[in-house]
């Protein structure tokens, strides 16, 4: 057998010629001007893109400035593939690209980012390759009731994409990309220990753990981001074993965890955040485990293999012992394309904003636009400054937003 000696590895096919052709859809204005974002109103639906033929995906970009944190979640992502009528990805924006219940975390991974701006935007960044052979449409709704973009009422956002001529079609075997997003909103506690760190139970089944992924098809799962909101204290919540079924399996699993903080790559019950290649805890609300935790898993060089069926599950708490909320994404490929599941309705997917939430909305709203309004400095430059001042706001730390914006409103003379 003859051995190539041309270069490979991810970064081999630079080296390569190809016939593709390099595309873009974007939010560019389209007289020249500098609007270069959408409006996306109440209950509208737009089109991202909208491309015939047989292409790749290769990134997707998008941000907003000052959005509420409740639009991560008004604003529904959905992808079809090859004119299919159902979408294979329907998820949050904000989960889709990593943001739990609103709360915003820079994360620097290989298929997903969230960058800084100015305080209170971010760029969200996602690079798994989408395959189609004849056509791909991705749109963005609006459930919320006003339009989405914060007080600017602007998205901005790229879609890079290459499109290969006739006859030079994705090969038969290039599976679909899929996502979904769930939600159980409390999870049911099981055993007589509810709400217990340590309790005495017994899991052999599976039947009660929380289900993240219920695929049919051949292919395989590649990402998973997990957000648990710990309603009981201070108390690790996260004994729960990941348990992953494949192709018909009954008990044992496939495959069988030991503690959720593993799947994430952690070590013993984290408090405080972090962010990696292919894991994350880039969510923790505060270290004594109250509240809410986010958390990711990419499994690119080890992906989750099957061939008929797949059904990705984590206990809650030890045994199911805990009743806490939990939502995820879940990332795959497969053959044959396939349905992302359907939502829930929006009441029941809002994330939770409580504490002094309110208030720091207020003042961060009254203060940019006062600092607008300033003299002190050019006005636009001092709005730019109070909305770095906010960012612990996109964080959702709303005390701490406070704190920081009355600092500043009394360094600039703000009354």
């Amino acid at each position: 057998m003859r051995m190539s000696s041309w270069p490979g590895g991810a970064f081999g096919q630079l080296t390569r010629a190809s016939r593709a052709q390099t595309r873009r859809a974007s939010s560019f204005e389209r007289n020249g001007g500098n609007n270069d974002f959408i409006r996306v109103g109440p209950g509208e639906t737009v089109t991202l893109l909208d491309a015939a033929g047989a292409g790749t995906i290769t990134h997707v970009y998008c941000a907003l400035i000052l959005p509420d944190p409740a639009e991560y979640r008004n604003a529904i992502l959905r992808m079809y593939w090859d004119g299919a009528a159902d979408p294979s990805v329907a998820a949050p924006l904000g989960d889709f690209f990593g943001i739990v219940q609103g709360r915003v975390r820079d994360i620097r991974s290989l298929a997903l980012t969230v960058n800084p701006g100015m305080g209170v935007s971010h760029g969200l960044n996602f690079y798994l390759p989408m395959p189609f052979s004849n056509g791909a449409r991705i749109t963005l709704e609006n459930r919320g009731d006003v339009p989405l973009g914060g007080p600017l009422q602007a998205f901005w956002y790229h879609i890079d994409y290459e499109l290969y001529p006739l006859g030079n079609a994705a090969p038969d075997d290039q599976l679909r990309f899929h996502a979904t997003y769930r939600q159980e909103r409390p999870t049911v506690a099981v055993g007589d220990e509810p709400n217990e760190q340590l309790p005495g139970g017994v899991n052999l089944d599976g039947a009660d753990n929380y289900v993240a992924l219920d695929a049919v098809g051949a292919g395989h799962m590649v990402g998973l981001l997990l957000g648990v909101d710990n309603l009981h204290g201070k108390r690790w919540y996260g004994e729960g074993d990941d348990m992953v079924f494949i192709d018909g399996d009954t008990w044992p699993p496939s495959i069988h965890g030991t503690g959720t903080e593993e799947i994430f790559g952690g070590g013993a019950c984290p408090c405080e955040e972090y962010t990696g290649p292919y894991t994350g805890f880039h969510l923790v609300e505060s270290s004594d485990y109250e509240g809410l935790t986010g958390m990711y898993r990419w499994f690119i060089h080890d992906p989750i293999r099957f061939a008929r069926t797949l059904r990705w599950t984590v206990e809650h708490g030890h045994a199911n012992n805990f009743a806490n909320d939990y939502s995820s994404v879940a990332y795959w490929y497969q053959d044959p394309v396939a349905s992302a599941d359907d939502l829930p309705d929006r009441d029941q997917m809002l994330p939770r904003l409580d504490g002094d939430y309110e208030a720091a909305k207020s003042l961060l709203a009254d203060t940019i636009e006062k600092a607008d309004a300033s003299t002190y400095l050019e006005p636009h430059l001092l709005g730019l400054r109070a909305c770095q001042a906010g960012r612990s706001f996109s964080a959702g730390r709303w005390t701490q937003a406070i704190a920081e914006l009355e600092r500043f409103r009394q360094e600039h003379n703000l009354k």
